[in-house]
């Protein structure tokens, strides 16, 4: 039975948990840690507020509006409570968003800097006057809370499967065609395979990000918890980088997680796998397409590819047992007998002591039964994950690899 006072009750609340946070923004920038305590104390308040109310009780006024009495029985009050449980997670973002702005003068920055003096012999004086110009952005924590991995595998695909990308994918290919014959020659990865990873990333670097990297790790180094310790890390390691590269940290641009040009690597992966392919005593992963096809072949390499071996080919079953070896690790575990005790065929032969990954992809569903699509991983299409950690990741890159191939084979 629909409560009329219900949908009021739970507008008033969105408000009062809005009025706090506004209050808390005008309180100024501190621990971000201490802002979502507040928020949720206040949520917590909220949540509280639902309580079996007598018929003849009158609501309070909500945003000056007085609501007509209303019958709250114990088993309704129990239903506002879980709703209201419902919104922690927003409360917690929100509360998180609270915290933009200037993030000079907090206490987690000192402790970063002095980090950076005791360890790296940083000047502190240069690095308190950097953070001066660092800013916490309010657009970064929103869009970190919904990566494009989290999708089904058919919405997915359809972001990077386009004629577009298929066809920006040859032209780049033929334009530097002879870096990518060179490099995929010196160490054994496929050139489809690098051309198809900046594809993925950038779209072959037409979409590098539009947020200063500095600000993307501060942001996320400073004012994102779960995270913190990761970004801070990379903070650490591009601060490495522009020491060692001669760049001025508040240029680079990048993604809103802080990575960095057309190959999109994170300041701890430019620093390992970044090459200088041409010999200019720069490692330009942003404007020299040289470097930048080396250093993705280069990540590889360190990730152990394996040279002329297969990286995924499509599997059939008969029956369900399968479902028994789908599991959230990637790295391949199943030998092929394996595989034929669980009524599963694999499209092509491999030598008997193969190991696969089974994978399943969720395809679009046909009437009321989801569909999904069986494939094998080897060891190459966990190296593409080391790269993204993500089989979505991976397979768009195979599978816009093989496209990209074919269609440049079939143009004269």
């Amino acid at each position: 039975m629909q409560v009329k006072g219900l949908r009021f009750k739970v507008q008033g609340s969105r408000v009062l948990l809005l009025q706090r946070i506004k209050k808390l923004k005008r309180d100024g920038v501190c621990n971000p840690v201490t802002h979502v305590l507040k928020v949720i104390k206040a949520f917590k308040r909220i949540c509280w507020g639902f309580k079996p109310r007598p018929t003849s009780e009158t609501s309070p006024k909500i945003i000056g509006v007085k609501l007509k009495a209303q019958n709250y029985p114990l088993g309704l009050w129990f239903k506002h409570v879980t709703f209201a449980l419902h919104l922690a997670p927003c409360a917690l973002c929100l509360g998180l968003i609270s915290c933009t702005g200037n993030i000079k003068d907090t206490k987690s920055v000192d402790t970063f800097i002095n980090k950076m003096v005791t360890t790296h012999q940083f000047d502190k004086a240069k690095l308190n006057e950097l953070f001066q110009s660092v800013e916490v952005k309010e657009a970064i924590l929103k869009k970190i809370s919904s990566p494009a991995e989290g999708m089904p595998w058919y919405k997915y695909r359809k972001i990077f499967m386009t004629d577009a990308r298929i066809d920006g994918g040859v032209k780049f290919w033929r334009e530097n065609e002879s870096a990518l014959s060179a490099v995929a020659q010196k160490t054994g990865v496929p050139a489809e395979i690098i051309v198809a990873i900046l594809g993925v990333e950038t779209f072959y670097g037409q979409k590098t990000g539009n947020y200063r990297v500095i600000d993307a790790l501060s942001t996320l180094g400073f004012a994102y918890p779960p995270r913190s310790p990761f970004f801070l890390s990379e903070l650490e390691n591009y601060l490495l980088l522009c020491q060692d590269e001669h760049i001025n940290p508040l240029e680079p641009m990048g993604s809103y997680a802080g990575a960095m040009g057309m190959p999109q690597f994170m300041p701890s992966s430019f620093r390992s796998y970044a090459v200088d392919f041409d010999g200019d005593s720069y490692r330009d992963i942003w404007h020299n397409n040289g470097d930048v096809i080396a250093s993705v072949a280069n990540y590889f390499v360190k990730h152990q590819w394996q040279t002329g071996q297969a990286i995924a080919i499509r599997v059939s079953a008969t029956g369900d047992a399968y479902k028994t070896a789908l599991t959230s690790e990637l790295k391949p575990d199943l030998r092929l007998a394996k595989l034929e005790s669980l009524n599963l065929t694999i499209s092509r032969s491999l030598p008997l002591n193969t190991k696969v990954k089974l994978l399943a992809f969720e395809q679009e569903p046909l009437g009321q039964k989801p569909g999904e699509e069986l494939w094998a991983g080897l060891d190459n299409f966990y190296v593409i994950t080391r790269y993204n950690h993500s089989p979505l990741y991976a397979m768009a890159v195979y599978q816009l690899s093989q496209s990209i191939l074919n269609k440049k084979g079939k143009i004269p």
